[in-house]
């Protein structure tokens, strides 16, 4: 082929490629203007398609609050940062500013993005400030995104964790009341259509969906300053008796509500990182012990209730032992003839015992039961345990007149308060409320006011001038309770020294208000007895509750200035 053959040829090549790219770019251009002119709609749904998102819109957890209104669980917006892996580049610079943006080591932030490689969505740090998580979006890194939630918060902190519990970080309820009125607190999330730029970021509200419903608030029956008041008294009473842990509770003896619930050892539930979960549980409602001498009170109105006993009966204890099936039960020391009130001031083992076994069989017992023991207190408290009450058969004396002194059976400390409402409420136990209530709790009348009325001046003994509780004893009232000291059962049966003090109480003897009981655990040094250990704790607590509520003194003969100084600003 010639020279000018081969010419003409890469010529007629070139016109011919440099026509069919024309006319390439005439179908291109006339499509555009096709769908900007007549078919818009295509663009904008293929545009909104790569911006449009539905979201969801997080309900917003109801308020935990005190009964006076006071916030014990609230809730604040925060936001969670998270990303898509399938859009991420996880080159080393990107990856640098990503984990100095959000406070975390460049070897985690690896680690989860090699971990991630075949999700859609991961967290990178969940409940955020909104102004960190706006540092973390502002990198305008491809993939990364934020979502707005909700953080519980809890202004009582360990103070209150015990009763309120906490919420996990999808705000469902774990522990406590949270966990117990979870669906209640909870509510129910929404959803819209939002449009979103490049990075992520919501610019627009397009159209909602389905609105969010808030959950509703819970008021709870205790008053935060009872509350604060019991939980410091119990944990310097812990802490000064090296003690393993304790409990306090105070009730309302007209409405069965409870004022307060503490524990020791508790913990803050706003920093859970180092959580030890052996002081996650409510031991006023999970833990059980044996009460005791506490139990005295009670065995007295059981025989007093029969009709066989009045106040002024008499019952030799001496020589201050007694013989039964082998097995001896024991006094301090031989207190002789005492009435039924000096059974209970000077705890005899030997008066009980003798009084149960000159009872029906199961006398003792169907008090006891009647009273709330081996049953549940009608709190609702999620785990709340019901302890043991055994059914003693008529020939095994031994059971029945040990459980007469609190020995062979066990309670929680939320039981026992329970029980001795009745004798602040004229012979009626109420179900118990953990929720504030504008009516008195159920109740069933366990004994006749006049006994539970002189069971209460019995009790006033304990707590005088040479009663086993005189450490009980409130300036301008008149108190009435029981000391208890309890052997701990171990492996190899009641250890000599492990011990359980436990005080509870009544005030004001001439018109009941509150009950309170104090149980501390293993209590270390010279100090173990309930009425040394127990009973100060519950003087304090006491005293502060009766002022706190601006509750008259009960005490003739106290000059004008000690009774107005009493009432609270």
């Amino acid at each position: 082929m010639s020279a000018q053959a081969a010419s003409l040829s890469y010529t007629w090549r070139f016109r011919l490629v440099l026509l069919m790219l024309t006319v390439l770019a005439l179908v291109v251009a006339s499509r555009i203007v096709y769908l900007h002119l007549y078919d818009d709609v295509f663009l904008k749904n293929q545009g909104d398609a790569r911006s449009l998102r539905v979201v969801s819109i997080p309900a917003h957890r109801g308020m935990i609050l005190d009964r006076n209104g006071e916030p014990l669980a609230v809730s604040a917006p925060v936001e969670s940062t998270w990303f898509d892996p399938r859009e991420f580049v996880a080159d080393p610079a990107q990856v640098r500013l990503l984990a100095r943006a959000l406070d975390m080591s460049e070897a985690r932030l690896k680690r989860l993005i090699k971990a991630s490689v075949d999700k859609k969505f991961v967290y990178l740090n969940r409940q955020m400030a909104p102004t960190d998580a706006e540092r973390v979006l502002a990198l305008g890194l491809p993939g990364v995104y934020s979502q707005s939630e909700y953080k519980r918060y809890y202004p009582a902190a360990e103070v209150a964790t015990h009763l309120v519990g906490f919420a996990n970080v999808d705000g469902v309820g774990q522990e406590g009341m949270e966990l117990a009125y979870d669906a209640w607190l909870r509510g129910g999330e929404g959803s819209k259509r939002v449009l979103k730029d490049r990075l992520g970021r919501t610019i627009k509200d397009i159209q909602d969906l389905k609105q969010a419903n808030p959950g509703q608030d819970l008021s709870l029956s205790i008053d935060l300053r009872v509350q604060y008041l019991a939980y410091r008294e119990l944990k310097a009473a812990v802490q000064q008796h090296r003690a393993r842990s304790g409990s306090a509770v105070v009730l309302d003896v007209a409405t069965g509500e409870v004022l307060a619930m503490v524990n020791q050892p508790s913990y803050n539930p706003n920093d859970r990182s180092n959580l030890n979960v052996a002081h996650l549980r409510n031991r006023a409602t999970t833990d059980t012990f044996e009460p005791g001498s506490t139990m005295k009170p009670l065995t007295i109105a059981a025989a007093m209730a029969s009709g066989k006993y009045t106040p002024e009966s008499r019952i030799d204890t001496s020589p201050g032992y007694l013989r039964v099936k082998g097995s001896t039960i024991r006094d301090h020391k031989n207190y002789g003839v005492l009435d039924l009130g000096h059974i209970i001031s000077k705890s005899s083992n030997v008066g009980a015992s003798k009084l149960a076994l000159s009872l029906e069989p199961n006398a003792i017992r169907n008090m006891f039961f009647n009273a709330g023991l081996g049953r549940a207190t009608g709190s609702g408290f999620p785990g709340e345990r019901v302890g043991k009450l055994p059914y003693v058969p008529e020939k095994r004396l031994v059971e029945r007149v040990t459980m007469s002194y609190g020995y062979g059976l066990s309670v929680t400390p939320l039981q026992l308060a329970q029980a001795y409402m009745a004798f602040g409420g004229g012979g009626i136990r109420r179900d118990l409320s953990l929720l504030r209530t504008e009516v008195p709790m159920p109740g069933e009348r366990i004994m006749p006011e006049r006994v539970a009325r002189q069971v209460l001046d019995m009790m006033e003994q304990v707590t005088l001038k040479g009663g086993t509780g005189s450490r009980a004893q409130v300036p301008a009232f008149r108190v009435g309770g029981k000391t208890g000291t309890v052997h701990k059962v171990g492996t190899n049966g009641y250890e000599e020294d492990q011990y359980v003090a436990v005080f509870a109480g009544v005030a004001p003897v001439q018109n009941p208000r509150f009950v309170a009981i104090v149980v501390v655990d293993e209590p270390k040094g010279q100090e173990y007895y309930g009425g040394e250990v127990a009973a100060p704790v519950f003087s304090r607590i006491m005293a502060g509750t009766l002022r706190l509520m601006n509750v008259a003194p009960d005490k003739l003969g106290l000059p004008i200035e000690q009774q107005l100084a009493w009432k609270s600003p």
